[in-house]
């Protein structure tokens, strides 16, 4: 065996070690942080990894790095399959002055969205079902517009019907970790979200109609110490 062969067989370099070691733990945190807190959105872990060198591994780091902002102005949460960097809870009314309200979401996009939420995956004709009345067209494109509901797997049955789900961005929007964080369907009757019985004096057939344009109602939302679900601003 000559030497440059038993050159090529024995331990590492240093410059080997520095290609392919992982960063101390400590180090990866602060890689972490530095993403979470310049993305926009939220990211996932795999995401994570791929920006980090070579080893490092995003999912022990997060949760070091979410107990070190525990009681901090802002959080490190999980948001779906995801996570970011939010303010805590309890200082959200220091952003009020940051958000103008100035249309709230129809009675029917509140209703499918809240509908998607709590029945997904739903396709078209069970949303119509649950409502009682056609969905619009126009209802659907704007949720998927706000980016709050897509499209989901089609259906095994006949037609292979198209189901739609939530996004990350309506978990995002509302601040849950999840749909199991959703408010329990009594609390949603009782805010007259999944009301199927149309207004005094309007038939079923004149609630939603495919030809009208209104999909916010005119009237600016009133002020208020939170935004109510289904407000078309983000907080």
């Amino acid at each position: 065996m000559t030497d440059e062969t038993a050159g090529a067989e024995g331990p590492p370099t240093d410059d080997e070690r520095t290609l392919f070691e992982a960063p101390p733990l400590g180090e990866q945190e602060r890689m972490v942080e530095a993403i979470l807190f310049a993305s926009a959105e939220p990211v996932t872990v795999a995401e994570l990894n791929a920006r980090m060198p070579h080893g490092a591994d995003a999912g022990r780091a997060l949760p070091e790095l979410a107990r070190r902002y525990e009681g901090r102005g802002v959080r490190v949460v999980r948001v779906g399959d995801a996570w970011a960097i939010r303010t805590a809870p309890d200082l959200g009314f220091l952003m009020q002055k940051e958000t103008v309200e100035t249309r709230k979401l129809s009675r029917a996009a509140i209703e499918t969205l809240a509908i998607v939420a709590y029945h997904q995956p739903v396709t078209r004709a069970e949303i119509e079902e649950i409502r009682g009345v056609a969905v619009s067209r126009g209802t659907v494109d704007l949720l998927i517009e706000l980016d709050w509901i897509r499209f989901g797997r089609r259906r095994e049955t006949p037609g292979r019907p198209v189901t739609f789900v939530t996004t990350r961005a309506f978990l995002d929007h509302f601040g849950l970790e999840s749909a199991k964080d959703l408010p329990g369907l009594r609390e949603l009757r009782a805010a007259g979200l999944l009301d199927n019985r149309p207004p005094p004096g309007m038939g079923a057939e004149d609630e939603e109609r495919d030809d009208q344009p209104e999909l916010f109602e005119d009237d600016p939302a009133p002020a208020g110490p939170t935004a109510a679900p289904g407000e078309g601003g983000r907080e």
